[in-house]
């Protein structure tokens, strides 16, 4: 008798190394590969320009160049707005940072928003590995490390792996997306890439003074998810479990729907918000849109 296989996880609800491993197409067909940032030891210089330590050159200033880099030496001795170029680092760094919070293990259309968190991090990893760069992970744990760099496949394949785990169920040693960001702090280099999963609820906890460092040194972006849902609810009763508890809000009440409205929707265009004037790219993406929809707004040179 042949043995019995275990139960494949139910689609849209936990996550699959398998379509993690997919999106490797559609992720770098979004962003073209630069050959010649990958396979060298140590950090050597490319001729790209970009956000890294070793000062380049000079140019006149352009409408999008970022103001903290402004020359104002040159420019005080030629009259004309000048900006600094560096030189990227051979080998940059990619870091994931997926928020675990409770509030991500729910969904009501195509996916949970932990299975779109799952996706759009391998996203960000096949990405990065395609331009050259290192990849790594890690998440707001006291027990659970981090997944240290590694180039190509190999590197993109141990991010996929910790993310599929992390994003199968609620962890129980969740410590919130703020301790997440401290330890991506300690081993983020400038010129580093930064791409935060989380939820819009998730960043009442980091202080501004976190998120405007990030943006100084690094090249950040947070992808945040949500769900039709809370975006739209009908205006009707919507029983509900929350936290072992039964809810049953009549959303057709304009009190209740002013409640729901605040958590959800506006929560969610406050944090967008406030991620911008901080100097943080953010993708929005919700569960029912393709896992790389969040890619294209926030790739190339410009702030948001």
């Amino acid at each position: 008798m042949p043995a019995r296989r275990p139960a494949d996880p139910l689609p849209g609800i936990v996550p699959t190394l398998a379509e993690l491993v997919a999106l490797r197409r559609v992720a770098q067909s979004r962003r073209p590969a630069q050959p010649g940032r990958h396979g060298a030891s140590g950090q050597a210089p490319s001729p790209q320009r970009g956000r890294g330590m070793e000062y380049a050159e000079s140019r006149e200033y352009a409408r999008g160049d970022d103001a903290r880099h402004v020359d104002w030496r040159l420019t005080a001795r030629s009259g004309r707005m000048h900006t600094k170029l560096f030189q990227a680092e051979r080998e940059r760094l990619t870091l994931v940072v997926a928020d675990t919070a409770p509030a991500l293990y729910f969904g009501t259309r195509v996916r949970f928003k932990s299975v779109q968190a799952a996706r759009a991090g391998a996203v960000a990893a096949w990405a990065a590995v395609g331009e050259g760069d290192r990849v790594a992970a890690l998440r707001g744990s006291s027990t659970q490390p981090a997944v240290r760099p590694a180039g190509g496949t190999r590197g993109a394949l141990r991010v996929l792996d910790a993310l599929a785990r992390w994003y199968a169920r609620p962890p129980d040693d969740d410590a919130g997306l703020a301790d997440a960001l401290a330890r991506a702090r300690r081993l983020l280099k400038p010129g580093s890439r930064l791409v935060v999963l989380a939820e819009a609820g998730s960043l009442d906890g980091v202080g501004d003074a976190t998120w405007a460092a990030l943006s100084l040194h690094h090249d950040a972006t947070v992808v945040l998810v949500d769900d039709p849902l809370e975006r739209a609810p009908p205006p009707q009763r919507l029983p509900m479990l929350a936290g072992g508890q039964r809810l049953d809000p009549d959303l057709g009440d304009p009190a209740q729907r002013r409640r729901w409205d605040e958590a959800f929707s506006n929560a969610a265009g406050q944090a967008v918000a406030r991620l911008r004037a901080r100097g943080i790219r953010v993708g929005l993406l919700s569960t029912d849109a393709p896992s790389q929809s969040w890619l294209l707004p926030v790739s190339g040179g410009g702030r948001p």
